[in-house]
């Protein structure tokens, strides 16, 4: 029978943590609407590992982000970016050749918004094994990867199993956010079996529920751990919206409660804020119920704001946060 209590997470050891990815930059609509109709658009930076990245550097921590942008103007504002935010951009290379990837999103007053993205053959696409394993020479102790960058090509599919894989050789601790994303894989089918592979290579998977009905067939907290436990990985944390998020190890789980906020601005970047809490707190010896409870606040924060990581907070801005807002109280369903 499954212990409810809180648990440590072993093999996690501070350190450098290395991530790989498509940054873009983000067009997001200031007027609702078609985007053929939006008149004015406003930019910033996006992508998953990116913005994790993010999050680390402003909680303390020392990320280095490999990805490859495009000798324009789109690249440089990704270069200039991840600079001031305090990431090591050693692995970051201009590719003279392509364009930098980009996106477009929607304003809506409620659910998630509509997303356009114009990264076909972008120079991210061309990341291989060759690539990651110089990323792998940073002498780092943590991998952060995401279901996001396999599907952007071939390249990249072999890239990142080869880079988890070595990871786990070189005694890192691989931590992998599921992001089930149809739209960018050929097929369902390939993003499944693509993901369900990767899932099982890592120490810490990090589903959602969709990620559990895709990937299992199942949706239930508690089914959702064991289907990745069952898998083949180490520990499993599932995001469960603004409710709140439940972890396991296989014989022990914990749920902890969100934080309420009184209206969501944009849901996008919310799942890498979380990531980016639990992560950190992991790296500063916390529990699994501290991981969680941080990444519920740093999601939760990142909900209010209309860019992809303008929300995620330094440490004070997190403690204050914390410390004024209520935790959800809707019940848990495990």
């Amino acid at each position: 029978m499954m212990k409810h209590e809180d648990f440590d997470i072993q093999g996690i050891r501070p350190g450098k943590v290395i991530l790989v990815g498509e940054a873009m930059t983000l067009l997001t609509a200031e007027q609702e609407g078609d985007f053929g109709d939006v008149v004015t658009f406003d930019a910033s930076v996006a992508g998953a590992e990116l913005n994790v990245a993010v999050g680390l550097s402003r909680l303390g921590q020392h990320p280095v982000y490999m990805t490859k942008v495009g000798a324009d103007p789109f690249g440089v504002r990704i270069c200039r970016f991840a600079q001031r935010n305090g990431i090591d951009t050693s692995f970051i290379e201009v590719d003279r050749t392509r364009r930098t990837g980009s996106m477009m999103k929607s304003k809506v007053r409620e659910g998630d918004p509509s997303t356009f993205y114009f990264r076909k053959n972008s120079p991210a696409s061309t990341i291989g094994i060759d690539d990651v394993e110089k990323l792998l020479t940073c002498d780092a102790q943590v991998l952060h990867m995401t279901g996001i960058f396999p599907p952007l090509s071939k390249v990249t599919h072999f890239a990142s199993v080869k880079l988890i894989e070595e990871a786990r050789a070189a005694g890192m601790f691989v931590s992998f956010d599921v992001n089930v994303r149809p739209s960018i894989w050929d097929s369902r089918e390939e993003m499944a079996s693509t993901l369900r592979l990767l899932s099982g290579k890592a120490d810490l998977v990090l589903p959602g529920i969709e990620e559990g009905r895709e990937l299992f067939g199942v949706t239930k907290l508690e089914e959702i751990g064991k289907a990745f436990i069952d898998n083949g990985a180490r520990y499993v944390v599932v995001k469960d919206g603004p409710r709140g998020a439940y972890a396991t190890d296989g014989t022990r789980g914990i749920y902890v409660p969100g934080f309420v906020v009184d209206e969501v601005v944009d849901t996008v970047g919310a799942g890498d804020g979380f990531a980016a809490g639990v992560l950190s707190s992991l790296l500063e010896g916390g529990s699994v119920a501290q991981a969680l409870t941080r990444g519920c606040a740093v999601g939760a924060m990142q909900t209010q704001f209309v860019s992809d990581n303008d929300g995620l907070p330094t440490h004070t801005e997190l403690e204050k946060f914390m410390e004024t807002h209520n935790r959800a109280s809707w019940g848990v369903a495990a």
